[in-house]
């Protein structure tokens, strides 16, 4: 399969349902993401994901190198993430451009540039021990091998390449929508919407668990929250 980069209009264009059309229609929202203009988020479905996978292929439990992405088998990242999705990647991305926001530019391994995109913020809500909803920021999601938790870091916007399933047949789609991957905390691939100020020279010792201490267990229906900060 080859992937190739094509004009961010014309990937805008093909992801594009117009601003107008989208708050205007409730009902024609994607299932599982949300769009709210006045709060300026875009709230996601998802769930605790689980940290072995049950498969042969999978003999361990692997570091976290993503945040969000569909389950297994479809998601190619299902056995490092936080949570799983099953909203596709670019109706998320298209949730961001109806709030102003304009997709940067995903690198791919060691890159000599870093990879680029405005910033969101980005938390993780689920039912408290109260029952009443807590929201962390994801970085508190994480935690390395001393129980430190990751930094805080910039999640940024870049969009995904687009790729073309069959090289030998015409038409581009867009590439996180074949892998499931919605956020990358290192560029392992640029099929995905988020990558982070991070490189794969922080991939080979920045290796994360999920705060089990903190999160709900495992499968638990939880809100992914991307926030687009104001402009100043």
């Amino acid at each position: 399969m080859s992937v190739k980069y094509s004009p961010w209009i014309l990937a805008l264009g093909l992801l594009g349902l117009s601003l107008s059309t989208a708050l205007a229609d409730k009902d024609k929202e994607s299932p599982g993401v949300v769009v709210d203009a006045k709060k300026r988020t875009v709230t996601i479905d998802a769930k605790i994901a689980p940290r072995k996978i049950d498969d042969p292929r999978y003999k361990e439990i692997y570091p976290i190198e993503a945040v969000a992405c569909w389950p297994f088998p479809k998601g190619l990242k299902a056995h490092e993430t936080v949570v799983t999705i099953d909203a596709k990647p670019s109706e998320v991305h298209k949730g961001l451009v109806q709030l102003g926001l304009t997709p940067g530019k995903p690198v791919v391994g060691d890159a000599k540039e870093e990879s680029e995109g405005p910033v969101v913020n980005i938390y993780l809500e689920f039912p408290g021990p109260d029952g009443e909803p807590k929201r962390i920021p994801i970085e508190k999601a994480m935690v390395d091998p001393k129980g430190k938790n990751l930094p805080k870091m910039q999640w940024r916007f870049t969009g995904s390449v687009m790729t073309k399933p069959d090289p030998n047949k015409p038409g581009e789609v867009y590439g996180a929508d074949q892998t499931g991957t919605l956020i990358c905390i290192f560029p392992i691939t640029n099929q995905t919407v988020f990558q982070t100020n991070f490189t794969m020279k922080e991939e080979k010792y920045v290796k994360l668990e999920t705060d089990k201490k903190l999160l709900p267990k495992e499968g638990t229906e939880v809100k992914l929250i991307l926030e687009v900060p104001e402009k100043k």
